[in-house]
């Protein structure tokens, strides 16, 4: 494995004698396993602190798993309602879902609304890509919508997310897997950093290694083609939950 760090200084302010500054550091990984060779890309956007000539501090400014609002992280699990239309289908494409992902993984489509902690809002982007049906306006409470204007909780927090794929059983509906080897591209998983019952973080799956392993795109912390286990990620813990879920491919609206 090779790797390679770039570092962008995006603004910086003068406290006495200390600088802070924030800086965006892009890390880019080429990995070659078993004749397969992929790259993976990682976007930090990060905050140091420089006191004479030293560097007293440097953290994430938004770490995986950083809540922004505790009232709706804590979102237990959602009452659904069924779509308005009748007898209709609707087909997920794996692929177009797929292809979102890979276009916006590190920027942000104008067509919606974007997020400091923007996980759960780009993978919903996904799905609804290829071809999710939304289903619940206008209860914020329920179902899984967004009209820019407003979005239900599903839509943009992890928790929430997490409990909607657990429990719908119309529109856009999930199959909970017990391992990731067994899921395929356009698929998601959920984290629990702190084994807590709290889910923070979404990804979606965008490929697999040369051991068949889902490589994962998502946003926050800006990422292509990572590695699905999070293990280098400053939110691991050791108490870590998983929750793998498999889009149906074809479901009734009703």
């Amino acid at each position: 494995m090779k790797n390679s760090v770039d570092v962008e200084v995006l603004n910086h302010e003068h406290l006495g004698e200390r600088v802070v500054f924030d800086y965006l550091m892009k890390i880019t990984y080429f990995h070659f396993h078993k004749k397969k060779a992929y790259l993976e890309e990682i976007n930090q956007y990060r905050r140091g602190v420089i006191d004479g000539e030293e560097m007293v501090d440097d953290y994430l400014v938004y770490p995986d798993g950083y809540s922004d609002n505790e009232e709706i992280d804590s979102y237990k699990k959602l009452d659904l309602i069924t779509d308005q239309r009748n007898n209709e289908r609707f087909e997920y494409e794996r692929l177009a879902a797929t292809r979102y992902a890979e276009r916006w993984w590190d920027d942000y489509n104008p067509e919606y609304n974007s997020f400091d902690v923007d996980c759960t809002n780009y993978i919903s982007q996904c799905l609804r890509a290829g071809g999710a049906p939304m289903k619940g306006i206008p209860n914020r409470g329920e179902g899984w919508w967004n009209t820019n204007e407003n979005w239900s909780f599903s839509w943009a927090v992890a928790h929430s997310f997490r409990w909607y794929l657990s429990g719908s059983n119309s529109g856009l509906q999930a199959r909970e897997v017990s391992s990731a080897e067994e899921l395929m591209r356009g698929d998601v998983i959920c984290y629990d950093f702190n084994g807590d019952g709290r889910w923070q973080h979404t990804t979606i799956v965008v490929d697999k290694d040369a051991n068949r392993m889902p490589l994962v795109n998502a946003h926050t912390t800006n990422s292509r083609m990572r590695y699905w286990a999070y293990e280098d990620s400053t939110a691991w813990t050791p108490k870590i939950n998983y929750k793998f879920f498999q889009i149906v491919e074809q479901s009734n609206l009703k």
